[in-house]
């Protein structure tokens, strides 16, 4: 009995130490740092600048039919009145930070 506690207390730790690691993704770093300011810690575009330049929430029609792809290259060259990242974020932060975004419509 003790080394199945012993066990036990071993898988729960280990559960509860990588879970929070893997959900936290580097692309969710990324999104937090550079593009939750307009778009939104859940992607609803509910901060006073995505408000004032109205951009689309995660959620709207038109956002949720664009391509990862589409996505990736409206990061790297701009959209709208959204500013390009590609001198300022490596190819690697853009995938990431459009797949955790991606993530917040589900």
């Amino acid at each position: 009995m003790n080394a199945r506690m012993k066990l036990a207390a071993l898988v729960s730790l280990t559960i509860f130490t990588l879970v929070p690691a893997i959900a936290q993704s580097p692309g969710a770093d990324t999104y937090k740092a550079k593009c939750q300011g307009c778009h939104g810690a859940a992607g609803m575009a509910d901060t006073s600048v995505g408000k004032i330049f109205k951009v689309l929430p995660v959620n709207d029609p038109s956002v949720k039919k664009m391509t990862e792809p589409a996505m990736i290259d409206a990061v790297k060259n701009g959209m709208g009145k959204m500013q390009a990242f590609k001198d300022k974020l490596t190819d690697e932060q853009i995938k990431g930070a459009v797949e955790y975004f991606r993530t917040l419509g589900k």
